[in-house]
C-alpha cells in the first residue's frame, strides 16, 4: 500500500512539472490543490471565480492553499449580469441546454475568458481525477464491483466542457490527472485504495489524499467532494430562475414547447437555457432512432445515463 501511494505522487509530481502552463484554475479542493502543491515554485498563478450574490465554498479554501503554498491568487467576483453573459456564451460553445452542465460550465468560461483577456495562452486544471481516482460522492457507497463497473463505464465517456470551451477561445488545458500513464496505474490498483475511509468516513481519492497528506492542510486533504457549481456558487441560479419566472409563465411556455417541439422542460432554469439555445440551435433529433432521450429526443451516447442534450436524469 505505501509503496503505491508514492508512486503515484512521483508519478503525478513527473508529470505536472513537465506542464508548461503557468495558470491554475484554482478551487482549493483537493485536485487543483495537489497541483498547485508540486508546481509552486515554478511562477505559477491562481485564479479562483466566485459569485457575487450568491454563496459558495471555494473562496475560503482558495485563500488557505494560496497561502499554504505561497503562490500568488487572484479572486475574481462574478455577478449576475456576467453570468447570464456567460451562460449565453457557453451555450453556444457547448451546444446544448443540459442545466448541470451549463450551470457547472459557466464557471470555466468565466475563468477562460479571464484569462484570455491576458493574453493566456495554457491552463493547467484538476480535470480528470474524480473519474479515475473515483472521487464522486456517489461511487464511494458502492460495492467492489460495482465501483469496478462504473469507473469502466466512466472512463469510456468522460469528456471535460473545459477543454471544448478552452479550444474555443484558443487557450491549451494541460490535465494531469488524464495523462495516460496516470490512467494506466489507476488501473492497478486495488479498490481499497480508490475508495476508504479516515475517522470513519469514507472517501474517494483515498491514494491520492495519503499522498499528499504532509503537504496539504487536513482541512483540504479531507474536505469532501464538492461540485463546481456549489464551490463557485454558479448553484445560485436555481433559486434565481425560480423567482424571477412565475408558475403561470413556466406553464405556458413549457406546454408551447412540448406542443411545437415536443421537448420537454423540467425545470425554469432549463427554460431560460431552453429559449437560448432554440434562438441559435435546431430543435434536438435523434438522427438514428436509437438510445433517443424521451424528454427532448436528442440521441444519447451510448454506456451514458443521463442526456447529454437536456440533461435528463436517469434515462
Amino acid at each position: 500500500m505505501s509503496e503505491s501511494i508514492e508512486n503515484i505522487r512521483l508519478l503525478l509530481e513527473e508529470i505536472t512539472i513537465q506542464c508548461d502552463a503557468n495558470w491554475i484554475a484554482f478551487s482549493g479542493g483537493l485536485d487543483s490543490s495537489i497541483l498547485g502543491q508540486i508546481k509552486k515554485d515554478q511562477d505559477l498563478n491562481a485564479l479562483t471565480i466566485i459569485a457575487k450574490d450568491f454563496i459558495g465554498t471555494d473562496l475560503s479554501y482558495s485563500q488557505i492553499i494560496g497561502k499554504h503554498i505561497d503562490i500568488p491568487l487572484e479572486l475574481k467576483y462574478v455577478s449576475i449580469d456576467e453570468m447570464l453573459d456567460a451562460i449565453k456564451g457557453t451555450i453556444k460553445i457547448l451546444k446544448n441546454f443540459n442545466d448541470i452542465e451549463i450551470r457547472n460550465s459557466i464557471v470555466s468560461y468565466i475563468y477562460l475568458n479571464a484569462l484570455k483577456k491576458k493574453n493566456v495562452t495554457k491552463i493547467i486544471t484538476g480535470d480528470g481525477a474524480d473519474e479515475i481516482f473515483a472521487g464522486y460522492n456517489f461511487l464511494v457507497k458502492k460495492d467492489h464491483d460495482e465501483l469496478q463497473k462504473e469507473l469502466t463505464r466512466m472512463k469510456k465517456i468522460m469528456h471535460f466542457t473545459s477543454q471544448k470551451i478552452a479550444n474555443e477561445l484558443g487557450i491549451s488545458v494541460q490535465m494531469p490527472f488524464i495523462d495516460e500513464s496516470v490512467i494506466k496505474f489507476a488501473e492497478t490498483l486495488p479498490v481499497n485504495l480508490l475508495v476508504n475511509q479516515n475517522d470513519g468516513i469514507k472517501f474517494g481519492k483515498w491514494i491520492l489524499r495519503k499522498a499528499f497528506e504532509n503537504d496539504l492542510p487536513s482541512s483540504v486533504i479531507w474536505r469532501e467532494k464538492t461540485p463546481m457549481q456549489d464551490g463557485a456558487g454558479t448553484v445560485g441560479l436555481i433559486k434565481m430562475f425560480d423567482s424571477v419566472i412565475t408558475d403561470d409563465i413556466f406553464k405556458e411556455k413549457t406546454k408551447k414547447i412540448k406542443s411545437e417541439d415536443n421537448v420537454t422542460i423540467r425545470t425554469k432554469e432549463s427554460l431560460h437555457y431552453y429559449e437560448f439555445y432554440k434562438e441559435n440551435f435546431k430543435i434536438p433529433e435523434c438522427t438514428n432512432g436509437n438510445n433517443q432521450c424521451s424528454d427532448c429526443n436528442a440521441e444519447i451516447v451510448s454506456n451514458s445515463k443521463f442526456c447529454g442534450m437536456c440533461g435528463r436524469f436517469p434515462i
